[in-house]
């Protein structure tokens, strides 16, 4: 069934908020989406906090431009649907990727950092780490450190617990009596 005039104006005037709102623009082809696909996309979206649409390339074209971004939809192959990334700028990108690789879905191009942007952009855009995935290195990156003092530490202990001799502690005192030979 066709849509209204007023249906298409309220579709339009959400996609114009959604485009504002959005810190990145994901576009994708979803045609043979099965339905199984479909739903784990929807819960992905979810979890990641991203909202998804689908719209005529028309609508897209027309509330991009009006959100104030020079895009033609129409140049995308298929049947569009956008993903508006909110807080993490790779997460639409990402959630969408993960999504292609098992299914027919085609990342398409988007928006980020206010251009527009081409497919292999977004392509390598969506295999970057996510943000939780990339604290977690640094965080283990910067713990590394204290972890290895700790284990040498320990090792330490370990090996006067056995019995082992300890190596002598020469302070700068003992070591300025010490005649030089």
């Amino acid at each position: 069934m066709a849509k209204s005039r007023q249906q298409k104006a309220v579709s339009k005037e959400r996609l114009v908020e959604e485009f504002k709102q959005a810190k990145s623009v994901v576009f994708a082809d979803y045609q043979g989406l099965n339905v199984a696909k479909t739903n784990e996309l929807r819960k992905k979206m979810r979890e990641a906090n991203v909202d998804y649409m689908v719209a005529k390339k028309s609508l897209f074209t027309l509330a991009a431009k009006e959100a104030g971004y020079e895009l033609d939809a129409k140049k995308f192959a298929g049947m569009l649907g956008a993903a508006f990334g909110k807080e993490d700028e790779i997460a639409p990108a990402k959630v969408l990727g993960d999504v292609a690789k098992t299914s027919t879905l085609k990342l398409m191009g988007g928006i980020f950092e206010g251009a527009v942007v081409d497919q292999e952009k977004v392509v390598a855009l969506s295999k970057l780490p996510s943000k939780k995935e990339l604290l977690g290195m640094v965080v283990g990156t910067m713990y590394a450190p204290v972890s290895a003092f700790v284990r040498a530490l320990n090792a330490i202990r370990e090996s006067m617990d056995k019995g082992a001799p300890a190596a002598p502690v020469v302070t700068s005192e003992a070591a300025a009596e010490t005649p030089a030979a």
